[in-house]
């Protein structure tokens, strides 16, 4: 096989591939309902499984450090992780990552959740729901109470936190230099939807308060966000998967806190109410990650 012919393999291959994880059936359908039916030859390309993680032995980390970042959903940039959050027009290959992740919590294939971004306090998912729902009895309600009759579900005022009003992702990660491979890589630890707590919902948006909902071991829901797809704004016949588009740090953010001795603490806690000094720090503290690897280079 000469060169030519290597490479028309290997491109006609990946059109292959990549259409097998699109729309499939889009252009051959006869009836809408034929509309993402595989063939056997796309199941069997269409494999759901993770690149697995190479194994790292703690020997070969030289230097690592942990961090904190806010992934803001305001930004286009972040748009792929918002958006859709009406699914009633779309089909079911295009969720958002908070339906995704309510999904596969629900449906038992994401175990690994906790309360806390330092994983020590698990949560089941009947927790989880509880922290997305809000039940308050009106003054009319309360009034039927006090005398004794029974409540009219109408004077009952349920919210729950849906898609829609997630403002944020918060990610924990670690950078670390592997001195066998001597380069400087990212893993990625934990994943948090932030929104604002429920009881504020209806609060003007500047009284609301945000609060991480759960935190989610990123290594257990890898194999979720493998199956789950995103819209890809510049060739809609090509989506990548999320486990892809977070493992790739395809996102802007924000670091809001690494670890340190003053156990952790966030840097708005040692600079206060002055957004750009805060900016400014997160600003080095990315740069100390950066520039360690050329320093090690250079040295």
């Amino acid at each position: 096989m000469n060169t030519r012919s290597f490479y028309s393999f290997i491109l006609i291959s990946c059109t292959f591939i990549s259409t097998a994880m699109a729309q499939a059936n889009l252009l051959n359908a006869r009836v809408p309902q034929e509309i993402g039916q595989l063939n056997e030859q796309q199941v069997e390309a269409n494999d759901e499984t993770p690149l697995a993680y190479g194994f790292i032995d703690d020997r070969d980390i030289l230097w690592s450090k942990t961090i904190w970042e806010i992934v803001d959903l305001d930004e286009r940039i972040n748009f792929p992780y918002y958006y859709p959050t009406d699914t009633l027009n779309l089909g079911p290959d295009r969720r958002s990552l908070f339906h995704v992740l309510k999904k596969n919590l629900r449906n038992g294939k994401i175990k690994e959740v906790y309360d806390d971004d330092y994983f020590q306090s698990k949560l089941t998912y009947q927790e989880i729901l509880d922290k997305l729902v809000a039940i308050d009895t009106l003054e009319a309600g309360i009034e039927q109470l006090n005398a004794g009759e029974e409540l009219d579900p109408q004077y009952i005022n349920r919210r729950t936190i849906t898609a829609a009003e997630i403002r944020q992702y918060r990610i924990k990660g670690t950078w670390y230099v592997n001195k066998r491979l001597g380069e400087l890589k990212y893993r990625l630890l934990g994943v948090a939807p932030v929104a604002p707590d429920v009881y504020t919902l209806d609060l003007p948006e500047e009284e609301q308060d945000l609060v991480e909902l759960f935190w989610v071991w990123f290594p257990d829901a890898r194999k979720s966000l493998n199956a789950s797809k995103v819209f890809n704004n510049r060739n809609s016949s090509q989506p990548i998967t999320y486990d892809h588009m977070l493992n790739s740090r395809r996102f802007n953010s924000l670091i809001y806190k690494e670890e340190n001795v003053y156990e952790d603490r966030k840097i708005e806690e040692y600079i206060f109410e002055d957004a750009l000094k805060q900016l400014l720090e997160s600003e080095r503290v990315k740069s100390v990650i950066r520039d360690f690897e050329q320093d090690l280079w250079n040295n």
